[in-house]
């Protein structure tokens, strides 16, 4: 088949898609990855074909009314380039959670099949509350009425990008409510690349919803740390890294200050990665790193400090070590508290009251409890019986043929 995975974010949000995607080119289809132009190299890299989709997706965003904003512009721009990428050979779309209300009206319109293969858990359940809204649950009535909610605001964001698509596609109006319902009712398959390690199957979820497990970001088996990072490995106990992938954007300063602060009033060495926020120190007891694939710099840590983004959460416990989050925005809260719960993880830091005290705290209690690592080391057994993408490989399959 030819195949294109259309996905929008930030590197959490698409990266995953191109290990999915090379699982799929492996046993024989033609596969394509629709993206921001700035994972088109991942994509290549991976054996896939690359196609660019508008936009760019804000990773650090405070305040909801501010996220719902910038969210609503992010897909407005997103649904106006979103037809292009779109050819008439294509077999079938497979369609991220950003993407997938755009991708049914492009069904429709087109009559190619779709499937959506989500990152997040976003059908209401009494079990937790929806991942956008936090992590304090509601109750199960509760969390339900959450879920909803959320699923009415999601089709806020989605409304006038939707209403530009279909007059583009002339297709009669059709609001995104009208068609998520029309969707449930047909009860539409949802895949859902995580563990349920972190997100066990919800009993009350309607049929067609399944968690398949993780789908891993490619990695070239001929990759390698660079040699930096293996000397300061060498030179000690394992290190503590500390990172914060697309978000702290603008607290560069304050971040990398009381990391370095923390990390030696723990006794630790520590790896600072640099991402969005530009941490970067110096010292004997320092490293700071760029991009550094997680599934080669993790395992050889000994806790990781990060903003619990799904995928830095996922690689965290795939490598079975500890973690101290420290959340910023969106679904983060709702993983981090996944984390803690699981026992692989301390309590989480919020982002904005961040202190030395309190992260040399949770350092010293991630790393010396032998608890955390007894947890972490549990869960990374539990991935590592899963097979995110052979599970939706067969899916396929047996579905589409």
């Amino acid at each position: 088949m030819r195949i294109l995975i259309a996905a929008a974010g930030s590197r959490g949000d698409v990266a995953p898609y191109t290990g999915l995607g090379a699982e799929l080119r492996r046993v024989g289809h033609d596969v394509v990855l629709a993206a921001h132009e700035t994972f088109a190299s991942s994509a290549r890299a991976a054996g896939l074909g690359f196609r660019g989709l508008p936009g760019r997706a804000e990773g650090d965003v405070s305040g909801r009314r501010e996220l719902m904003r910038t969210a609503t512009a992010f897909v407005t721009e997103l649904g106006q380039g979103f037809v292009d990428v779109v050819t008439p050979d294509t077999d079938l779309l497979l369609l991220s959670t950003t993407t997938a209300p755009l991708g049914r009206h492009l069904t429709e319109a087109t009559g190619i099949p779709n499937l959506d293969v989500h990152l997040q858990p976003t059908a209401p359940t009494g079990d937790f509350p929806p991942p956008v809204t936090g992590a304090r649950s509601l109750g199960r009535l509760g969390n339900r009425l959450a879920g909803r909610l959320a699923l009415r605001m999601a089709d806020r964001v989605h409304t006038q990008a939707v209403t530009e698509l279909r007059r583009r596609l002339d297709l009669p109006a059709r609001t995104p409510a009208a068609e998520r319902r029309r969707q449930e009712r047909a009860h539409r398959p949802v895949l859902h690349g995580f563990s349920t390690a972190l997100v066990p199957r919800p009993s009350d979820w309607r049929p067609g919803l399944e968690i398949v497990g993780t789908w891993w970001p490619y990695l070239d088996p001929a990759e390698r740390l660079p040699a930096e990072v293996e000397d300061f490995l060498a030179a000690g106990p394992p290190p503590v890294l500390v990172g914060f992938g697309s978000m702290g954007a603008g607290h560069g300063e304050r971040l990398s200050s009381l990391a370095v602060r923390a990390l030696r009033a723990a006794g630790l060495r520590g790896i600072l990665q640099s991402g969005s926020a530009g941490l970067a120190a110096d010292g004997d007891d320092v490293l700071t790193v760029g991009d550094v694939p997680h599934a080669l710099l993790f395992p050889r840590v000994a806790a990781v400090v990060h903003h619990a983004g799904a995928g830095t959460t996922a690689a965290g416990l795939r490598a079975g070590v500890p973690a101290v989050p420290v959340p910023v925005a969106a679904d983060q809260p709702f993983w981090a508290a996944r984390l803690a719960r699981l026992g692989a993880a301390t309590a989480p830091l919020p982002f904005g009251s961040l202190t030395a005290e309190a992260l040399t705290d949770a350092l010293d209690r991630a790393v010396r409890h032998p608890g955390y690592a007894r947890s972490a080391e549990a869960a990374a057994r539990h991935l590592a019986a899963e097979d995110g993408a052979g599970r939706t490989v067969a899916y396929l399959a047996e579905r589409f043929g």
